[in-house]
């Protein structure tokens, strides 16, 4: 079984039972039970409307009332999330900014070489992984095709396009590898800021197809504005049980997830971030924070500093092999 996998049920099973009753209910350092005094901001690398984004501001004003202080999320999106690591990375390491970014914070090392700005065991330290959810490929309702196989045909005889939510994001690699690597088609990619404007090219046609994370395309498939074909996860999905996986239709390769996480700058004190590691845990075993995440399509993650060290630097290795598997380049 994939890390992925194992991650999940640990966190699913395990997650840290920590007491809401005095704060975090622990012993501290006096700067530790100081913190935070003052506003904190969490940058999102993507726009507003995609699943990290939707991720950052379920958790934000929970964390905010947890911490008796104001958690703001700021956008900065642009170069596949680069743009909000490079703030991160070159701001103070005081625990008062911190970068929440998607799965391309692992594989943008890869795709984009010296030009990415960071690298991610030199200018972060993880924090925790917050959500995660498997990447589909949807239609506009008007293409005259209801599996994947059709579309394929389809694809042979028409020229098509797909939105992604940019460079870099496994959305896109996971297109990438199905239509360039296994078709060898040559349905031509459109990469947008995020997944908010990747999925509203697919739902007003700009673009026929769209490869993006779940949350991206959720609603307007449950609305009937987009048709789902397949779905990256290992098995399928509880909120889309009718859409098959890759590995059913015969792509036992493609298992990709896109996941979200909260970094912070490399020298932030070990204290500060182990306590934001516990409030965010505590956030995220909420039960309205869990339905909030359940009706985006986002699966809650969690976890201790360990697990979640150890599982970026798992995604940072695999990540970097598909992207040489697939050849892909930032054009």
């Amino acid at each position: 079984m994939r890390l992925h996998a194992r991650y999940l049920k640990s966190f699913l099973n395990k997650v840290l039972q920590l007491s809401l009753v005095g704060g975090l209910g622990l012993a501290t350092t006096a700067a530790w039970a100081a913190y935070p005094d003052k506003a904190i901001k969490l940058i999102v690398g993507f726009p507003p409307g995609g699943p990290t984004d939707m991720t950052a501001r379920i958790i934000a004003p929970k964390l905010g009332e947890l911490l008796k202080q104001s958690v703001f999320v700021e956008n900065k999106a642009g170069a596949g999330g680069n743009v909000a690591a490079q703030v991160v990375a070159n701001s103070a390491p005081d625990g008062y900014t911190f970068l929440f970014n998607s799965a391309a914070f692992a594989v943008n090392p890869a795709l984009y070489g010296a030009a990415a700005g960071y690298i991610p065991d030199k200018n972060f330290i993880p924090v925790i992984f917050a959500s995660t959810q498997a990447n589909v490929i949807s239609v506009n309702e008007a293409i005259p095709v209801k599996t994947l196989a059709e579309l394929k045909e389809y694809a042979a005889k028409n020229k098509m396009s797909y939105s992604s939510p940019g460079y870099g994001t496994t959305p896109h690699l996971t297109c990438e590898n199905l239509f360039k690597v296994q078709w060898k088609s040559d349905i031509s990619h459109i990469p947008y800021k995020g997944a908010g404007p990747a999925s509203m090219a697919v739902l007003s046609g700009e673009t026929p197809i769209a490869c993006t994370a779940v949350a991206g395309v959720y609603q307007f498939s449950k609305q009937g504005k987009v048709r789902i074909l397949a779905i990256s996860s290992e098995k399928r999905s509880p909120n889309l049980p009718e859409v098959p996986t890759l590995v059913e239709l015969g792509y036992p390769q493609i298992k990709d997830y896109t996941w979200s996480a909260m970094m912070a700058p490399i020298k932030t004190p070990n204290d500060i971030v182990l306590k934001m590691n516990q409030a965010v845990n505590v956030v995220l075993q909420m039960p309205d924070v869990k339905e909030q995440m359940d009706k985006a399509g986002l699966v809650v993650m969690g976890g201790n500093l360990q697990q979640t060290h150890e599982y970026m630097t798992e995604e940072v290795n695999r990540w970097a092999q598909i992207v040489k598997a697939v050849g892909a380049k930032v054009e």
